[in-house]
């Protein structure tokens, strides 16, 4: 027990004098995140909600299923955070008797992504630098 207990103060002395906060050691996770990193998009199917809608004028539900690897509940729940911060439309219609789900980025989406990309991109560059 007590070489436990002295390994652990070595472990916390040794991590004081590189700088890194008993904070970092106790949840790693909060310092992978930025304060300023939007989490909405971060998480990997709404990310790929976004980026797809970037780079289509507009995708079907089916579609963006079909891309994304995903289930519909799945893909309704974030598409559904998405609209909710007005990052993306949805538009409901009918092709014959088929129910159609379409969804837009819209400026707000788009603005959203653009900063989020900056910002990995600067985090991207301060790692390889530093």
């Amino acid at each position: 027990m007590a070489k436990s207990s002295t390994a652990h103060q070595e472990r916390l002395q040794r991590s004081r004098e590189r700088g890194t906060s008993l904070e970092a050691i106790r949840n790693p996770a909060r310092e992978t995140a930025p304060a300023d990193l939007d989490r909405l998009i971060h998480e990997r199917i709404r990310l790929g909600i976004v980026s797809a809608l970037a780079v289509n004028r507009s995708l079907t539900f089916n579609e963006l299923k079909a891309l994304l690897k995903t289930t519909d509940g799945n893909l309704s729940v974030h598409a559904r955070k998405l609209e909710e911060a007005d990052y993306i439309v949805c538009t409901k219609s009918f092709d014959g008797r088929l129910p159609k789900t379409e969804y837009r980025l819209t400026a707000a989406g788009r603005r959203a992504l653009e900063h989020y990309l900056n910002h990995m991109e600067a985090l991207i560059r301060a790692t390889r630098e530093g």
